[in-house]
């Protein structure tokens, strides 16, 4: 793992997860993030290591090494604070009680397969994105 780089790990499978994963790469100019399917083998391990439930969190997971970890909205909005151009509104929404924004969340989450739909196996990224991946 890359000292000073946050991981995103995601929902491999899901098509809104992987749309959210390509917006982040393109909006990540300062290169702050590495990116792993909760699915992968370096996701699960991960997971382990922070005693993370995933039968309560199944979509988006923000590892900051040394700090801590985000999940829901939080890890989105953590996310959106590190993109160019996503700052103010990160920090916009974060004035929203976080229970009020998970329920958002977690009912976008309940729905993402039938809305967006879901792929038979994680997404491969091209030989140019492949550095940002682990595992």
């Amino acid at each position: 793992m890359e000292d000073g780089k946050k991981i995103i790990l995601f929902d491999g499978v899901c098509n809104l997860c992987n749309s959210s994963i390509q917006f982040v790469i393109k909006h990540d100019t300062d290169d702050v993030f590495r990116y792993a399917a909760l699915q992968s083998e370096v996701g699960r391990e991960l997971i382990l290591e922070r005693g993370i439930d995933t039968t309560q969190i199944d979509s988006i997971i923000l590892i900051d090494p040394g700090v801590a970890y985000y999940t829901k909205s939080d890890a989105a909005l953590e996310i959106g604070k590190d993109l160019k151009g996503y700052r103010t509104l990160s920090n916009f929404f974060k004035v929203f009680p976080v229970g009020l924004r998970n329920l958002i969340y977690d009912f976008v989450a309940r729905n993402r397969y039938k809305w967006y739909g879901k792929q038979d196996a994680c997404m491969i990224p091209t030989p140019e994105l492949q550095a940002k991946f682990l595992g």
